[in-house]
C-alpha cells in the first residue's frame, strides 16, 4: 500500500529540493540571520549608541577642567592603547550615577579630545 501517489512524488521532491533552495540562498545572500546573531548585532548597535552619546559628556567634562590645555599635552604624550586609562584616572569618563566606566567611551572621548582643534 502507497501512502503517495506515484504522481506527487516529484511535486514532494522539488517543494523539498526549493525549500532547502530558499533556507540557503535566504542565510548567504538575502540577509537572513538565527535570532541569536540578531541578538548580538542589537547589543553590538546599543553599545555604539551609548559610546556615541557618552562620548561628547566626557569631552564636556574635560573641557571643563582648569588644566584642561595642558592635560590635553600630557594626553598626546600617552601611548594610544593607555589614552583609555588616562581619561579614567582624570575622571572624565565617570558618568554621574553609575560605579563603572565604559571603556569603549572612554576610548572615543580620548579620540575625541585629540581630534579637538580648539
Amino acid at each position: 500500500m502507497q501512502i503517495i501517489p506515484k504522481v506527487l512524488k516529484p511535486a514532494l521532491w522539488g517543494a523539498v529540493g526549493g525549500a532547502v533552495a530558499l533556507t540557503i540562498i535566504g542565510f548567504t545572500w538575502g540577509g537572513w540571520v538565527t535570532g541569536s546573531k540578531a541578538e548580538i548585532v542589537a547589543k553590538d548597535r546599543a553599545a555604539g549608541a551609548v559610546v556615541a552619546a557618552l562620548a561628547p559628556i566626557c569631552v564636556y567634562n574635560f573641557r571643563q577642567g582648569a588644566d584642561a590645555p595642558a592635560q590635553r599635552v600630557e594626553l598626546t604624550k600617552v601611548k594610544a592603547w593607555n589614552q583609555a586609562e588616562f581619561v579614567e584616572k582624570g575622571g572624565w569618563a565617570k558618568m554621574h550615577g553609575t560605579t563603572s566606566i565604559n571603556m569603549a567611551m572612554a576610548r572615543a572621548c580620548a579620540e575625541m579630545i585629540l581630534a579637538d582643534k580648539s
